[in-house]
């Protein structure tokens, strides 16, 4: 892109980071797979494609307003982005989110139930099951990415931080960009479903691959940490 300088692709590196990582989180997949097996059994297609497409798009906006108002509130606090010490702050929560996932994101080894309260797990599954109309598909969207909020937010913030050091004419295009690589898997769990995989065969494959997708997202606040550190903390 012209224009762009070598700071400006360590801001996109540290976006694109962000939201990658920020799309391996699991609450948020496994609210629409309760919510595809509660709407298959009593509606038709149609009607099931209309609110996994609403739980769709309340998961997309509650990001990107939240993305929206870390960026607006840095800018108003800062008039700038956030300070070396504040960025050395997030890093120490980075490396803690990653432990924290690595031992505790998970209830136990047998299933994918995670760390959620169980009042607040029942909840989630009682209004996936009770789901009927477009209006509560996309309230269960933006609830579920609310509930993941303890581990997400960091990330929107860094996300948001990177964000205002852009050219104004990037900035709102930057948080669409965050914005769909988070909603990817939903996309993806989307597809696969309309290919003919079932939701028996998919929470099975989670199931499978637990381990492996936990080490993964833990790998992926460490890498995000690191990346802070060598491009934004001693680089800047």
């Amino acid at each position: 892109m012209e224009g762009l300088t070598p700071v400006n692709l360590i801001q996109f590196g540290t976006i694109l980071l962000a939201a990658l990582v920020h799309a391996t989180l699991q609450l948020g997949l496994g609210a629409l797979l309760l919510l595809y097996h509660a709407s298959l059994g009593k509606h038709i297609k149609k009607k099931t494609k209309q609110l996994v497409s609403n739980y769709i798009l309340g998961t997309a906006l509650l990001i990107i307003l939240t993305v929206t108002a870390a960026a607006f509130i840095i800018n108003a606090i800062t008039s700038s982005s956030l300070s070396p010490e504040v960025l050395a702050i997030l890093v120490g929560i980075l490396f803690m989110l990653a432990i924290i996932i690595w031992f505790f994101y998970y209830r136990t080894r047998r299933s994918t139930e995670l760390w959620l309260p169980k009042s607040v797990s029942r909840y989630i599954s009682n209004r996936a099951k009770l789901t009927e109309s477009n209006t509560e598909a996309f309230s269960l969207g933006m609830l579920s990415s609310l509930a993941e909020m303890p581990f997400s937010i960091i990330l929107m913030i860094i996300a948001g931080n990177s964000i205002i050091g852009l050219p104004a004419e990037l900035q709102i295009l930057s948080i669409a960009f965050y914005s769909f690589i988070t909603i990817l898997p939903l996309f993806i769990l989307r597809f696969s479903i309309r290919r003919g995989n079932t939701v028996v065969d998919i929470q099975k494959w989670r199931v499978k691959n637990k381990e492996f997708l936990k080490i993964m997202t833990g790998i992926g606040f460490m890498t995000l940490a690191l990346f802070i550190i060598g491009f934004r903390i001693l680089g800047g």
